[in-house]
């Protein structure tokens, strides 16, 4: 498992600290509906799962691997269907509500997560030779890349690297990470803006993506 590059993107100097909008997806109001229709009509919750299971499924993978993310994101709908008629609408969203599950499943396996980003942090790059010369430049120049963010999500701290998770990875908006963790709006901001100057410091303020981005 590497760190996906989007956090890379997301930490840089010069990037965007605009609020992040939302992937397209149906109306609040409607998703509350349905789930609250789940509760008479258990088979109703078929469209929340549809709707929201790949993106659920996407995001715990990009953190954890695709083996553990079929069962998370499993487990993340089955709690969700079982604790349907706990949902309130006036906490926030039902895509909200799914990540905030995902998220606590998630910190169970914290440990694995940075172990694996300290082992990509000591991965030895592969030199280049022969024919392969330039294919071989480009792998080392996307390892190294791996390797820096790697090192740097490492030392930010939980609660703050959960919020920059949610934002850079889930694409959630900061009221949605807001519900999902069950904080306040100004914490989710406060929680980014420490982990965003993490890995900017971890950086050396370079842009390990500069070259990616201008291609």
């Amino acid at each position: 498992m590497t760190p996906d590059l989007a956090l890379a993107t997301l930490a840089l100097p010069g990037r965007s600290m605009a609020t992040p909008t939302a992937p397209a997806t149906a109306a609040p109001d409607e998703d509350a509906s349905i789930l609250e229709a789940s509760a008479r009509e258990p088979d109703r919750f078929t469209l929340i799962f549809d709707r929201y299971f790949p993106q659920v499924h996407s995001y715990v993978a990009r953190r954890l691997g695709t083996d553990i993310a079929d069962d998370l994101a499993s487990e993340t709908f089955l709690i969700a269907f079982r604790q349907r008629a706990r949902f309130d609408s006036r906490s926030g969203v039902v895509r909200a509500w799914l990540y905030g599950i995902a998220t606590n499943l998630i910190r169970r396996h914290r440990r694995d997560e940075v172990r694996a980003w300290r082992a990509t942090a000591r991965l030895p790059l592969p030199t280049a030779s022969g024919s392969h010369e330039e294919r071989v430049a480009q792998q080392v120049t996307a390892q190294a890349t791996s390797r820096q963010l790697a090192a740097a999500l490492a030392k930010v701290s939980a609660r703050d690297r959960e919020v920059l998770m949610l934002v850079a990875l889930g694409e959630l908006t900061y009221d949605e990470v807001a519900a999902a963790l069950g904080i306040a709006y100004g914490t989710v901001c406060s929680r980014l803006s420490r982990a965003r100057r993490v890995v900017r410091e971890s950086l050396g303020h370079t842009d390990p993506t500069a070259d990616r981005d201008g291609d």
